[in-house]
């Protein structure tokens, strides 16, 4: 149990399974009330599909529970690089529920995942998003020569890491990500 802001019991769990039909739900409203329903159903189907078509092994989630309620969910899923041996994932999707933003808990939920990998051997830690907010939380800006991303990057500003084991060095050749990713739209 984690105490927030206002004594507020937050409980971080990676039993995402336990409540996998309520994250398309929980994914589609928070895009939807931030970046309008279109982005919403976009992002649920991503879920949804990451859910039914990743296997276990290559699929992490963290949930935040507030009480008894889905108050986030971070997915992670498996970024595979054919000349390294290294374990990589890629943290996305990120949610937190939109009367419970600005608390605390999607820095939480990330350091919980990110320990969690950490925990199960995984060597690095991608995301593909804003560097103001996950910077926050050990990622930073790469270079694509860096870390291949699996697709040509529309904001290759986004493109973050970070090591969860002290090694810095670059991560070689070519990457695959898991199919629900394998959409150049996404990217």
């Amino acid at each position: 149990m984690i105490h927030l802001k206002g004594a507020v019991m937050l409980n971080l769990t990676a039993d995402y399974r336990a409540r996998a039909a309520e994250l398309p739900g929980l994914f589609l409203d928070v895009f939807t009330a931030s970046e309008g329903e279109g982005e919403g159903r976009a992002v649920a189907a991503l879920v949804d599909d990451l859910l039914l078509s990743t296997p276990d092994g290559d699929l992490l989630g963290v949930l935040a529970l507030d009480e008894r309620n889905l108050a986030g969910c971070i997915l992670f899923s498996r970024l595979s690089y054919d000349q390294d041996p290294r374990q990589v994932f890629l943290m996305s999707p990120v949610a937190v529920r939109a009367d419970r933003q600005k608390s605390g808990i999607g820095q939480k939920l990330i350091g919980f995942g990110l320990e969690q990998l950490r925990h199960n051997g995984v060597d690095f830690a991608v995301t593909y998003g804003d560097p103001a907010y996950y910077c926050k939380t050990g990622f930073q800006p790469i270079a694509q020569t860096f870390a291949q991303p699996p697709m040509p990057l529309s904001m290759p500003h986004g493109w973050l890491g970070q090591s969860l084991n002290g090694d810095n060095a670059p991560l070689m050749g070519p990457s695959r990500c898991v199919s629900a990713f394998n959409k150049p739209e996404i990217w």
